[in-house]
């Protein structure tokens, strides 16, 4: 059985990463989305969240498992039978960082190959980042993320706005 993991924070999926995991599960016969801890990243969403989040934007595909590891990609590959990691690139930029990571993970995990999806040219712009942003500013957000969460991300942007003005 052919195993690949799709590795990010997903906080929160856009379609951009939807798009990498309909492809991708089109190519292996389990495709693991993982949610991994970004340690220069704050999360919008608890790592639960986010786990819960991608269970409802991808409980269309039948070979999609959503996990959480807060270990190292390629101890947590090893683990779970995975000789593949699937990567999405928007831009150049990202390429340099994620080919030092696949190095990296390659040798940790001699039999660990990266695979790198180009992303869909409608969602070379969009990140979790920019997502975040439009939120805070109340942007409809039907055509960035999958539409199962838009009320999620929306509630979730007005208890943290809630939140910073009673700080103030």
């Amino acid at each position: 059985m052919s195993i690949a993991i799709y590795p990010g924070s997903f906080d929160p999926v856009t379609l951009g990463h939807l798009n990498i995991i309909k492809r991708a599960s089109a190519c292996f016969d389990k495709l693991i989305v993982c949610v991994m801890v970004n340690s220069k990243k704050h999360g919008m969403f608890t790592p639960e969240e986010r786990v819960e989040l991608l269970r409802r934007s991808t409980a269309r595909f039948q070979n999609v498992e959503v996990d959480f590891s807060n270990e190292l990609l390629a101890a947590y590959a090893k683990r779970r039978r995975a000789h593949v990691v699937v990567k999405g690139l928007r831009a150049v930029s990202d390429f340099e960082q994620e080919v030092q990571m696949a190095v990296i993970n390659r040798k940790l995990n001699p039999r660990l190959e990266t695979m790198f999806l180009a992303s869909s040219e409608k969602y070379t712009y969009l990140s979790s980042t920019i997502v975040k942003e439009m939120a805070r500013y109340g942007a409809d957000l039907a055509d960035f993320v999958p539409r199962e969460i838009v009320d999620a991300v929306n509630q979730r942007m007005r208890e943290l706005e809630g939140t910073e003005g009673k700080e103030g």
